[in-house]
């Protein structure tokens, strides 16, 4: 079903079951819009109400798979080669607004962001479900969509103090450098602060350090490789810059409770039994 589309729109109550299963899928970038309902999960911030408009932005390669059954609200699904003549500035703004938080990235809509939005999405959902596409005016649509949550982003971060924006940053450095920097104190040059101050602001507010956030970023990626690469275990650890495969399962396991295999193995059998439901 996915093999010969670059977007995919749909009302969530009309998301057919073989969508999730479409091995395609996974080379999706996901908006999951929700209407009136509870958010999906344990929000980290102060939002205003749980209950109300959500955006969940799901990158490709994706770890876990949000529960969506029976929410009320709309996906739009697109491949990175829809917005590749952009400049690179705006992809890169994509790229980290969809990773910035690992598996996902999560934003509450406000009254006057929803009309904004909602204006967009009206417009691009209308043209998806024209006879023939003009891909033209969704590429348009769709950057000005995206451009809108890029605002919203931003306009989240501005309202938190100073360590919550240092807390940003670090996060996006984490993204841009985590398979060659795993040591705080290239971080926190890069913050122009302390390593001893980077660790207390990260306890503070997330209550890890530095390190347990790199290698949590490092053990998300070889998750994700596990699952949806054909690559083999030893593979993936000489792309994660483990110069021994033998460590990397050392690595994964203390972080995990299990190696690699296990991981792997588990997932299968949990995919089988579980559908569209998160796997940790």
């Amino acid at each position: 079903m996915l093999s010969d589309k670059t977007i995919y729109i749909r009302d969530l109550a009309n998301c057919p079951p073989s969508y999730l299963d479409d091995p395609g899928r996974r080379e999706f970038f996901e908006i999951v819009w929700l209407n009136n309902e509870e958010a999906l999960h344990e929000p980290q911030h102060d939002f205003q109400t749980l209950r109300g408009d959500w955006i969940y932005l799901i990158p490709p390669y994706r770890v876990h798979q949000l529960n969506k059954a029976g929410k009320k609200g709309v996906l739009i699904s697109f491949k990175q080669e829809l917005l590749e003549d952009d400049l690179k500035e705006f992809l890169l703004d994509v790229f980290r607004m969809f990773n910035i938080q690992g598996e996902f990235s999560c934003l509450q809509v406000n009254d006057k962001s929803e009309k904004a939005l909602l204006s967009i999405y009206n417009l691009m959902q209308e043209e998806y479900n024209q006879g023939k596409i003009n891909f033209i005016m969704i590429k348009a649509l769709l950057k000005v969509f995206l451009l809108k949550l890029i605002q919203l982003k931003e306009q989240h971060f501005t309202l938190q103090d100073i360590n919550e924006k240092r807390i940003y940053e670090f996060m996006m450095l984490i993204e841009l450098n985590f398979h060659e920097e795993r040591k705080a104190k290239f971080y926190a040059d890069k913050l122009d602060i302390s390593t001893k101050r980077l660790n207390q602001i990260l306890k503070e507010k997330l209550d890890k350090t530095a390190v347990q956030l790199i290698h949590e970023r490092v053990i998300l990626e070889s998750k994700r490789q596990i699952i949806h690469s054909e690559s083999t275990i030893k593979e993936i650890a000489y792309t994660l810059q483990f110069k021994d495969p033998s460590y990397f399962s050392r690595f994964f396991k203390l972080h995990t409770g299990q190696t690699p295999n296990e991981f792997q193995d588990k997932v299968k059998q949990h995919v089988i039994t579980h559908d569209n439901t998160l796997y940790a």
